[in-house]
């Protein structure tokens, strides 16, 4: 039987992640995944600022393309790829697209999926992570000191047992392994199965001459949808669930197009549009990442896989903590009342959209809708571990009005730190950080242990314009404690009486010190 502290049932986008986020942080891991690479049809293509910033940190943010700075991502109506735009739809109605250079050290990436995978495993690969392509699960069982999945090699068919402290599930939309614990969901649910098609035509990107990449056909008798993947491949998608012969492809790809011009049908795809959020993502040592535990449609907000890969940061920091025993296993119990409620945020704003509302009618109408700062860097989280975010808060906001509200992400600066120019970010990735203006504070951290202080002024110069206690949101000789994951847990705004002792409380809450 082999053994390993964490096993990770699905090697697609979120499942690679996990992976590499575990063995970044010295967490043996074992992945199985039953096809032997990347789906020959990409699927997302959009990713974050947060997960770039997932990605610079475990150091392969330099391999990931980032957008153009002046690059906004729009969505017109055309009656074909060869003509004009007959006008645009907004993501989010009623608000200007925002400016979001400031609030990040990156930006966002446009890069197929079935290219950022590969970069995934080599990095996994590198930090210590058993990968194993081509295995599949057969069944699992979990008791209370951990779980034991019985796998098969799908290329010798050997079947063999692996056993794990615990399993995370990212396994996709219809996940086997949740289905086996009875863990409901909940959402608009199915609507409706759509087909696409593949192809590869570098002449038809002369349509992104506009600064257009997502177009809605509209044709007497033909309605579709069509993006680019940005290296020569574009996907038609029907709204329909009709198979198609050759010769009907061929033909919807040159209706598409509007004229001829070479192209390659590469292959086509069936996807069900749906919305199902899973009610819990734990079940005793099992998690659910990914699709597993939110299935949402693909969005101009890039709600589906960016928000698995949150939930794999998320997850990896306390999973570590806990196995090496710095941590009790309570913090693991914040991880389903953190990033559950971000997916229903995430079903709701996407259904509340023009995109899908067509679909889904004025159920959600009167939904409030936040933009894409909010969304993608201004989420709040909720639990025992977050010491400060009352029910009264809002689910999001711009990070510029949080100003470091426990349950946020720290803001990021662009600060002096050991002689060199970096993000607030940058410190905010391994361990527990307080950060504060009083020797005082960074004397008690020094006292209890288990917590990195950084004295600003002299460890930390933040810029004038940008001063840390209004970037941070305290007052002089208060203090701020952020957690491996970039997220404010805690703060005081100012000096308190006792600093050593409120220091201890927050770290024995944040990081469920033993008792």
């Amino acid at each position: 039987m082999h053994t390993t502290p964490v096993l990770i049932v699905g090697g697609s986008l979120v499942g690679l992640s996990a992976a590499l986020f575990l063995a970044w942080r010295g967490v043996p891991v074992t992945l199985v995944e039953k096809h032997s690479g990347s789906s020959p049809h990409p699927r997302a293509m959009g990713f974050t600022e947060r997960t770039l910033e997932y990605f610079r940190a475990v150091g392969i943010g330099d391999q990931v393309p980032q957008w153009d700075p002046n690059a906004k991502l729009r969505r017109a109506r055309i009656d074909s790829l060869s003509g004009e735009p007959l006008s645009e739809t907004p993501w989010t109605p009623g608000r200007i697209q925002e400016e979001k250079g400031h609030l990040s050290p990156v930006r966002g990436a446009g890069i197929p999926q079935d290219k950022l995978e590969p970069i995934l495993r080599k990095a996994a690969r590198e930090r210590g992570a058993d990968l194993r392509l081509g295995v599949e699960l057969l069944s699992f069982l979990q008791d209370a000191a951990g779980v034991t999945a019985e796998v098969r090699d799908r290329l010798t068919s050997q079947a063999y047992k692996i056993r794990a402290c615990y399993l995370i599930a990212a396994d996709g939309a219809d996940s086997p392994i949740r289905e086996k614990l009875s863990i409901p969901r909940q959402g608009v649910g199915y609507l409706r199965t759509l087909r696409s098609v593949l192809f590869y035509c570098p002449a038809a990107d002369e349509a992104l001459r506009h600064g257009i990449q997502q177009f809605e056909i509209e044709q007497p008798g033909f309605k579709a949808f069509v993006t680019t993947y940005g290296d020569g491949r574009w996907v038609l998608m029907f709204g329909d669930d009709q198979e198609r012969t050759d010769d009907e492809l061929r033909t919807a790809v040159l209706r598409a197009l509007g004229r001829a011009m070479p192209f390659e049908i590469i292959t086509t795809g069936r996807w069900d549009m749906a919305g199902r959020i899973a009610k819990r993502y734990r079940d005793g040592r099992v998690f659910l990442v990914g699709d597993a535990a939110h299935q949402l449609p693909p969005t101009r907000g890039g709600f589906g896989a960016n928000t698995g890969i949150d939930d794999a940061y998320n997850l990896a920091w306390k999973l570590q903590r806990v196995i090496e025993g710095v941590s009790t296993p309570a913090l693991l119990d914040t991880y389903s009342p953190e990033r559950q409620p971000i997916g229903w945020l995430r079903h709701q704003q996407t259904f509340a959209r023009p995109d899908y509302t067509r679909w889904v009618g004025d159920i959600l109408k009167g939904e409030q809708l936040y933009g894409d700062a909010a969304m993608e860097l201004g989420q709040l989280y909720r639990s025992d571990a977050i010491l400060g975010a009352g029910p009264e808060l809002p689910p999001a906001a711009h990070p510029d009005v949080w100003a470091g509200q426990p349950g946020t992400r720290a803001p990021h600066v662009w600060v002096e730190f050991g002689g060199q120019q970096v993000s607030t970010l940058d410190l905010f990735t391994r361990e527990f950080v307080l950060l504060t203006t009083e020797p005082r504070w960074c004397a008690s951290a020094h006292r209890i242990g288990g917590v990195r202080a950084y004295c600003v002024g002299r460890d930390v110069v933040f810029p004038t314009a940008e001063p840390f206690t209004q970037k941070f949101g305290v007052l002089p000789g208060g203090a701020t404690l952020i957690r491996p994951d970039g997220v404010v847990c805690w703060r005081a705004e100012g000096m308190a009486a006792e600093p050593t002792s409120a220091l201890r409380a927050a770290m024995h809450q944040a990081a469920a010190w033993p008792a």
